[in-house]
């Protein structure tokens, strides 16, 4: 039996679709959720729902009861970053004290010295989970996913096309974006088939790129120029304000950019078109997708 976590989110939901389209069937597929409500489309296919909380240590550890496999997603607590630490060691724990045999794990890439970098919290959570799952004595599967291709959309605005400019001060640095729903897919394969014990993966596109590189594309497929401007951090979070974009979102596009400016996301591998068993979406295809 497999359990898994975040299912009622967009990536956790992705990965039960593509576990079905692999032929898992749905009675051997079990969900932790906190809201059954939101999971009674699974559980119209037959799926089971187990309810559970990562604050309460005796729902986790009956979630866990005749569990094999683990899919742990991580965490989306929009608290601190500790507070996901906490809640991964709740679920590894309760999953130990019910001898489950395999956890997957849905990490972050990064890079050496990620530690100075804008995003060195977030990326600490999960090395402390990370940490924690090696040291629990389960066997287990790190995927280190890349950075989401969807959040291109946010980082250069809705109204690019219409306006011609990027305005984000990401620099030149780099970063290998991948589409969420080929994560998924690559996940339910790693849950589905055989010598992944004991791995860590860097689930990335083959092929990293900058700004200008993202204005490029979406010349490409609109036919007009745009333009990638890169200016400082105060000043982009001064046009921002001037804007009334909230207050915390000023600070988490100011977060992702610099981190991109800093190349902490820029890793190259070939593994997730080896599980996808064809080459990742590309910055022109997802750019096409979007514009046209």
């Amino acid at each position: 039996m497999m359990l898994i976590t975040g299912a009622t989110g967009q990536f956790g939901g992705k990965a039960v679709e593509h576990l079905l389209n692999k032929g898992v069937q749905p009675s051997e597929i079990t969900l932790l959720v906190r809201d059954a409500e939101k999971a009674k489309k699974f559980e119209a296919k037959g799926i089971n729902i187990r309810i559970g909380d990562y604050q309460n240590e005796a729902s986790l550890m009956m979630a866990m009861q005749d569990i094999d496999k683990l899919f742990l997603v991580s965490s989306n607590d929009k608290q601190a970053y500790e507070n996901r630490t906490v809640h991964h060691k709740a679920v590894i724990d309760a999953a130990k004290q019910a001898n489950v045999k395999h956890i997957v794990y849905t990490s972050f890439v990064r890079v050496p010295g990620f530690e100075q970098s804008a995003i060195a919290d977030f990326q600490q959570s999960h090395v402390d989970t990370e940490a924690t799952l090696k040291d629990s004595g389960i066997t287990y599967t790190i995927l280190q996913n890349g950075i989401y291709f969807e959040m291109l959309y946010i980082f250069t605005g809705a109204d690019v096309a219409k306006n011609g400019t990027i305005l984000f001060p990401a620099g030149d640095g780099k970063a290998s974006y991948v589409l969420r729903e080929e994560l998924a897919e690559a996940a339910a394969h790693v849950l589905t088939t055989e010598g992944h014990e004991n791995k860590t993966y860097s689930l990335t596109n083959t092929t990293s790129f900058n700004f200008n590189d993202v204005a490029e594309a979406i010349g490409n497929t609109v036919g007009k120029g745009i333009n990638y401007v890169s200016p400082d951090v105060a000043e982009y979070e001064a046009i921002l304000k001037q804007a009334n974009v909230p207050e915390a979102f000023v600070g988490v596009f100011s977060m992702w950019a610099l981190a991109q400016a800093q190349g902490t996301m820029d890793v190259e591998d070939d593994t997730l078109e080896q599980f996808l068993g064809r080459k990742p979406t590309s910055l022109q295809q997802f750019i096409n997708i979007l514009y046209k």
